[in-house]
């Protein structure tokens, strides 16, 4: 395996972009849902700080012999996060938590949120303990949103729910106006603890919330349910109401949504956003408004192998109904558009991505460590989009690594098969991490248009890519 970094430089030397995109599964069409394609991803919990939107997600293992054991189907070891500042590239920053993180988990890190306060980040997680062989929720606090996170208590925070629940699990964080934060939780039927202003503590004891038609709509007629309710919440609020969206109405999973007045109830069934589609039987929601724009994430199984046990996580963009409502939300493959252009004269890392093929991403030994796209064979390729050329570049650089023949770079716009405005030849650097910069001359590309890295060259993996 190798290595690449990729930059754009103006007319005589401005430093530019990393444009590399990666995706661990072939495609045909440049559809850009599911919006992660290195990895199966599953149970998006997007947390928006310091202009940026960032995506944490679960991790659908796709190979034998991971470090955590398999439960109910799932074998779910770590947790994965992404970023965003125009809602089309996202950045791969690896995983910043995993089961091993906590020495009283055994396995299943099931879908978990983070939340921004007192200048840390707490990360809200589902575990099965060790002790008891049953699921409970820990936390885990980092100095950065990204991590590394480490065990704030040393043990569970939550070791039991509600009467009735099927699992202490998909804990949903949110932090109301004046300053008191909640944490909601539960399979089958919801609970939630007012969280101390520490982050990692509770008072009053879990408080179980009632599961009536009105509050959350009928019963589905199969699956044992008392409501439509039945995981994965998401508490939050806008224009002054109380949301707690939901998968819902049995398998496969709707997303449903409540609605009251206050954080604790009286809950109102508000009706259905999203109606079961794909190739999983489950799905999971987070919503967010960044930058004046409101988004819908959500997983299916659309990517090649994908199913129940294998999710990827979507996005919609979507606007609020007149009376502060959700609208039904239909899953597409193209996602929303961009707010913003890239700039392809700052350093961009390579696992900046829009959408690919082929690829797969890793942590990298180069100087400031991250992530590097690897697993770059003959034919594969990386999109960036709304890359803003102005009125033109010259020179595109690339800080790549080789241990086998190398390969080259194919720069298009547009498409695989758009217009081509310069090649990059990457030779053998004596090393898949030995890392060196190369400097090619393109074509001067002008205006707003999406880039693609078209790799070619021999058998097996070429090289690495950086930036």
């Amino acid at each position: 395996m190798n290595a690449v970094k990729t930059c754009f430089r103006r007319t005589q030397a401005i430093k530019a972009m990393v444009t590399s995109i990666v995706a661990a599964f072939p495609s045909t069409a440049f559809a850009d849902n599911p919006i992660i394609q290195t990895n199966y991803t599953a149970d998006p919990a997007p947390m928006i700080y310091g202009g940026t939107i960032y995506l944490f997600t679960g991790h659908d293992e796709n190979a034998s012999g991971q470090p955590c054991s398999s439960v109910a189907g799932y074998t779910m070891c770590k947790w994965l996060v992404y970023s965003s500042t125009d809602m089309v590239n996202w950045v791969d920053h690896g995983s910043p938590m995993s089961v091993s993180t906590f020495g009283w988990a055994s396995t299943a890190a099931w879908a978990a949120q983070p939340v921004p306060r007192n200048g840390n980040f707490y990360y809200y997680a589902p575990m099965i303990a060790r002790s008891s062989g049953a699921m409970a929720i820990g936390v885990g606090v980092s100095t950065s949103p990204i991590g590394p996170y480490h065990d704030a208590l040393g043990q569970p925070l939550v070791t039991a729910g509600c009467p009735g629940a099927t699992g202490d699990i998909d804990p949903t964080v949110f932090i109301d106006d004046d300053g008191q934060a909640y944490l909601y939780f539960g399979r089958s039927s919801p609970g939630y603890v007012k969280l101390g202003s520490d982050m990692i503590s509770f008072t009053g004891g879990v408080q179980c919330t009632s599961l009536t038609t009105q509050g959350f709509g009928p019963a589905p007629s199969a699956g044992g349910f008392n409501s439509q309710y039945e995981e994965g919440p998401w508490f939050m609020k806008h224009s002054g109401m109380y949301f707690l969206a939901y998968a819902a109405n049995g398998i496969p999973e709707d997303i449903s949504y409540s609605k009251s007045t206050g954080p604790a109830g009286p809950w109102t069934f508000g009706g259905t956003i999203m109606k079961a589609a794909g190739a999983s039987f489950t799905n999971q929601t987070g919503i967010v408004d960044f930058n004046g724009h409101s988004y819908f994430f959500y997983h299916n199984g659309a990517l090649p192998g994908g199913d129940g046990f294998h999710r990827s996580v979507c996005l919609e963009e979507f606007t609020y109904n007149a009376d502060g409502s959700f609208p039904i939300i239909p899953p597409t493959s193209s996602g929303p558009k961009a707010i913003a252009n890239l700039n392809p004269f700052v350093r961009t890392e390579a696992e900046t991505i829009a959408w690919g093929s082929g690829v797969q991403t890793e942590v990298s030994n180069d100087a400031g460590g991250g992530m590097d796209v690897t697993s770059i064979n003959n034919g594969d390729y990386i999109k960036v989009k709304n890359v803003s050329f102005g009125s033109g570049v010259t020179t595109f650089d690339a800080r790549v690594a080789s241990g086998a023949s190398g390969g080259t770079i194919e720069l298009h716009l547009d498409s695989l098969t758009g217009t081509s405005i310069g090649t990059c030849a990457v030779a053998n650097t004596g090393g898949a991490q030995t890392w060196t910069t190369k400097s090619c001359g393109v074509n001067a590309a002008t205006g707003v248009h999406d880039l693609l890295l078209r790799f070619t060259g021999g058998t097996g993996d070429l090289f690495n890519l950086n930036w």
